[in-house]
């Protein structure tokens, strides 16, 4: 009973501390760097990665640019499903849980720089990909967990044969 009741706080927990690692990195590049500016913590790694700081008005990676609103009304109707389906999901879906922690806790911290700036702060930078923050790797972990889990266990949801 008790482990049960411990699983159920997974989700909000790893929510929180995804939002809070998204905020603080965010904080500390925008003290850190001007915009646009690039910066090498391992010189070693300058060809092949650097934190540089942009903005996006588009989705994760920088797809489709100037479309923040669309994507804040997005970010809402994710954040209000994940909190409502939350209700429902069973204790000893542990792996679920920090998918869909890491799903809301990466919108939240998108739609938190939507909200306040008007655009999302991106700053890890691939040389070979678009620049993106924590809150999208969040997002995009958080899907691959939950589909591999499906691809597994969907039976158990009644979503398979």
């Amino acid at each position: 009973m008790h482990r049960e009741k411990w699983r159920g706080f997974l989700l909000p927990v790893v929510a929180i501390l995804t939002l809070l690692v998204d905020r603080i990195s965010k904080w500390v590049v925008m003290d850190s760097l001007k915009l646009g500016e690039s910066w090498n913590p391992v010189a070693a790694l300058e060809r092949w990665v650097s934190l540089t700081y942009v903005t996006n008005t588009g989705a994760a990676f920088g797809l489709f640019p100037d479309h923040g609103v669309i994507f804040m009304v997005i970010a809402v109707v994710v954040i209000a499903a994940i909190i409502f389906y939350y209700r429902y999901l069973p204790g000893d879906q542990w792996l679920v849980q920090i998918s869909l922690g890491l799903q809301l806790g990466g919108a939240l911290g998108n739609l938190v720089d939507r909200l306040r700036y008007g655009h999302v702060i991106d700053f890890i930078d691939f040389k070979v990909w678009p620049v993106f923050n924590v809150a999208d790797s969040s997002i995009v972990v958080g899907v691959v967990i939950l589909a591999f889990h499906l691809l597994r266990h969907g039976e158990d949801w009644g979503l398979g044969d």
